[in-house]
């Protein structure tokens, strides 16, 4: 297995710290730009933000007798102007969301789905489009299970590869799968089949500047996770096995979401840009909140610190996680 990673990454362990919603405002001003793509960092103290909404529950039956139908009526019309779940929840996300990014320069957002529920939520212009940097490698492992799932599955090599590029997040085991599944072309080309729709791959090579938004990456983890998928029930478990082993200094991110003593299978993904100085942090993966199941992607672009950045994304990725249950 190869052991190369990130430059920049240097195996930082820190510890987490529980810290309150007011501090979330750590970024310092910066302005959005830079083109190449750069090495990798990791590690941040976790800060955990919550959310609360109240469901709006209605309740009422028609009876079958005449008389019973203006009751029927009212109850039907009070229905009918209940918030869905989903409303209930992009409510209380939007509230907790809100206090969160004032402090922030540059962008982000957030789309979760809780896999018990159904209700969905999401924050911040989601369509809208970021560098992927290192969570594109899970994208780049569906395409290659994609490909190869009829025909006998991974080889051993490429098994090896995919460890090394979930797990340690490295760069040259992703470039060369990257070539194997056919570069950008034949990562387009899973993505239509995932049914990705804002995701375009990165040109020249450059697998970390591929193009996505939240909410394909909402997408892209029900196909990893989800029970209608275009994968085979075991590429899944593979794929959810490695996201599920990340190198510990490398699971942050939405595993501040989840409930003490569950387990977290995700990705992140953290490059500085190399004009501008500013930082992308991404992460997605799926958490177990107040028991239930719930997949987050948070995107984010123009932090001026990776620490700040990646305190941002936890933050965020706790208020989707706690508005999205408070609701189920």
């Amino acid at each position: 297995m190869s052991s190369r990673v990130e430059p920049d990454q240097g195996r930082r362990r820190r510890k987490r710290q529980l810290v309150s919603i007011a501090v979330t405002a750590v970024m310092a001003a910066g302005a959005l730009g830079g083109l190449a793509y750069a090495a990798e960092g990791s590690g941040s103290p976790a800060m955990v933000a919550s959310a609360s909404s109240s469901t709006i529950t209605v309740t009422g039956s028609a009876s079958a007798t005449v008389a019973a139908s203006t009751s029927a009526s009212a109850s039907a019309a009070a229905s009918a102007s209940s918030p869905s779940l989903d409303e209930q929840a992009r409510t209380a996300l939007a509230t907790a969301e809100s206090s969160l990014v004032s402090g922030f320069s540059g962008n982000v957002s957030v789309a979760a789905l809780d896999l018990d529920t159904g209700a969905t939520a999401d924050y911040g212009n989601t369509g809208n489009s970021y560098d992927t940097a290192s969570i594109v490698k899970v994208d780049i492992l569906a395409t290659l299970l994609l490909q190869t799932q009829d025909s006998g599955g991974l080889s051993s090599a490429q098994k090896a590869l995919a460890t090394s590029m979930i797990e340690q997040s490295d760069n040259d085991a992703a470039s060369t799968l990257w070539n194997e599944i056919g570069g950008a072309d034949g990562l387009n080309a899973a993505n239509r089949t995932f049914g990705l729709t804002g995701t375009t791959g990165g040109s020249n090579g450059n697998w970390g500047l591929t193009q996505t938004t939240a909410a394909d990456q909402l997408t892209l983890l029900q196909v990893v996770f989800g029970d209608d998928s275009p994968l085979d029930s075991a590429s899944q478990k593979y794929l959810q096995g490695l996201m599920g082993q990340v190198e510990s200094d490398q699971a942050w991110g939405v595993s501040a979401a989840a409930d003490s003593g569950t387990a977290t299978e995700l990705k992140n993904g953290w490059l500085q840009r190399s004009q501008s100085g500013l930082w992308d942090v991404n992460s997605i993966g799926k958490v177990t909140v107040d028991g239930h199941s719930v997949l987050i992607a948070v995107v984010s672009d123009g932090g001026s610190t990776e620490a700040g950045s990646i305190s941002l994304v936890e933050s965020v990725a706790s208020a989707a996680a706690n508005a999205i249950t408070s609701v189920g």
